[in-house]
């Protein structure tokens, strides 16, 4: 969402402040994660602690088209930033040669480690 999405409905936050807000009630409700942007991974880490799981869309390995994401990283930023799992689909899904693709993606995730 954008700033102006968050205005029509009332709510004068910056996306990244309502997500964390969002995010640390999910927190206080029990649940042990949440589904965001990678963008939010280092802050949600820093202020909810490290236990605290995060599921990643918009995980493309470099080069790759962003499609309909606004708001990606590639494999290696998003381990960097502390994302637990990650969402890769179309850039593995239209591949020629998914396997392959998996491949290239475990193999850099291995050499950041």
């Amino acid at each position: 969402m954008e700033s102006s999405d968050l205005q029509d409905l009332g709510i004068t936050l910056s996306p990244a402040d309502y997500a964390a807000k969002l995010a640390a009630l999910t927190q206080r409700c029990g649940l042990d994660g949440v589904v965001c942007s990678a963008q939010e991974a280092v802050r949600f880490k820093h202020e909810l602690g490290q236990a605290f799981k995060l599921v990643t869309p918009g995980i493309r390995p470099q080069g790759s088209d962003a499609g309909d994401q606004r708001r990606i990283m590639t494999p290696e930023q998003a381990q960097e930033a502390g994302v637990d799992y990650m969402v890769i689909g179309r850039p593995v899904t239209q591949s020629a040669d998914p396997a392959a693709t998996l491949r290239a993606i475990n193999d850099s995730l291995r050499k950041g480690a």
